[in-house]
């Protein structure tokens, strides 16, 4: 292989192959490689954060590992690292903190401009060459994969490279909350708050995942109005524009939108056949013409499928010995549309999700030993959210939260609904983590 990152979507189809759609989009697809040392044998992988490392440590490194065998002929060690604990020398660091071995940097210059997204870009542009002094806040939104961490990561690049001494920070919104938690539970609140509110650039992706969470959204809203006195640039991504985000604080909706709001919408064909020329080029490799404007008619709404489709091309080509064709391209779309076929929602997806809503564990949603009122609530919401979306029956539900009876079930429905006609707030929260589990 002529890069290590070639390996990686090799390595992820023998995995999907061998667990539910549900486990590989939530745990393997937010994997991304780090290093490979054939010398000492070992594999560095990059987690989000430290749940997410204690999840697969326990439930899936034996089948990442068997996955590295399998292509390369000979086990690693698999060490899993999250973003804090990555320290390259100097020499080998691009602007953004990426070894040589990666892809190259999420830059303006890579970005590639259409009528779908150039005022996006230039206002971030604009965010990026005056932080603070433009538009504060930033708010871009648009679907998922259309390139709104690509305009982050931009903006982070910029403003470091005309200023190194610059504090940024970047956070995923449901990462703000599980850090938020994790601060909670180790009594390190202040070391949580001068993370944030020191920074000179605010970078959040996803910020429609705080919607909801009382404690998170008191946070932010103390950490939003700390910069936004003290000048500091703030940027934030969502799927869909403050306003539709239901369950948002009135106080931040308002101020997400003190400054501008910019969407971006799926590329035109001429778009997506310069973004897939960018992307082989960036990979030191050439698709013919008639190939870009045959995976250009078949992908026309996101941006990440269409770099994906690319570098699976090039890992085939080099596998098979062949060059770039048709078919090779019909295989590989092939295998994206598939994987691109909604995640079927899970009972243990809705809970996790519930549980970051009212701050609490999954386990004690499921448990049948606290009663406590707040627990109650996001047990009852949970149970009706599990039988609107995934239509089991009131027994199998009941087993799914501890062994309850299906008559304690279908009182629980019967009581939500009632609740749904005559609480708007609680109403918009349901439908809020609805859509958060089905965009996840």
């Amino acid at each position: 292989m002529d890069s290590f990152n070639e390996t990686w979507p090799l390595v992820c189809d023998y995995c999907r192959q061998r667990i539910t759609t549900v486990a590989f989009q939530t745990w393997i697809s937010r994997i991304e490689p780090q290093a490979l040392d054939f010398d000492i044998g070992q594999i560095k992988l990059l987690v989000p954060n430290a749940f997410h490392r204690e999840t697969v440590t326990r439930c899936y490194l034996s089948l990442i590992r068997d996955g590295f065998s399998e292509i390369f002929g000979q086990t690693f060690d698999i060490k899993l690292v999250i973003p804090e604990e990555i320290e390259l020398p100097e020499a080998n660091r691009d602007d953004d903190g990426k070894s040589d071995d990666d892809d190259a940097p999420l830059t303006f210059d890579n970005y590639i401009v259409g009528s779908s997204n150039k005022f996006a870009h230039a206002a971030s542009i604009a965010v990026a060459q005056n932080p603070g002094g433009s538009y504060n806040p930033l708010f871009i939104y648009g679907n998922s994969g259309l390139g709104k961490t690509h305009l982050l990561h931009a903006i982070r690049n910029e403003v470091l490279s005309n200023d190194p001494n610059m504090k940024i920070a970047y956070v995923k919104g449901d990462d703000f909350t599980n850090e938020i938690v994790d601060s909670l539970r180790h009594v390190n609140q202040a070391e949580f708050r001068q993370k944030y509110r020191n920074a000179d650039v605010l970078l959040v992706d996803d910020v429609q995942f705080i919607g909801g969470k009382e404690s998170t959204q008191e946070e932010f809203f103390h950490t939003f109005n700390a910069l936004y006195e003290a000048k500091k640039q703030i940027v934030l991504t969502s799927d869909r524009p403050p306003k539709e985000i239901k369950t948002l604080e009135d106080r931040l909706r308002t101020r997400f939108e003190w400054g501008l709001i910019a969407d971006i919408q799926p590329p035109d064909i001429e778009t997506r056949i310069a973004i897939l020329k960018s992307k082989a080029e960036s990979l030191d490799f050439e698709i013919p013409d008639d190939i870009c404007e045959y995976i250009a008619n078949k992908l026309k709404t996101n941006v990440r499928q269409l770099e994906g489709v690319v570098k699976k091309i090039k890992a085939k080509s080099y596998l098979n010995g062949e060059k770039p064709s048709i078919m090779i391209a019909q295989e590989v779309i092939s295998d994206v549309q598939t994987n691109d076929v909604p995640v079927p929602v899970t009972v243990e997806k809705i809970i996790e999700e519930v549980a970051r809503t009212y701050g609490v564990s999954p386990e004690d949603i499921r448990s049948t030993k606290s009663r406590r009122a707040t627990l109650s609530n996001a047990r009852h919401v949970a149970i009706y959210i599990v039988r609107q979306v995934t239509g089991l029956s009131m027994e199998a539900i009941g087993e799914e939260f501890g062994g309850r009876h299906y008559s304690t079930m279908v009182y629980t429905m019967q009581t939500m609904e009632k609740k749904l006609e005559k609480d708007i707030k609680l109403k918009e929260t349901v439908e809020d983590i609805i859509k958060n589990i089905q965009d996840m």
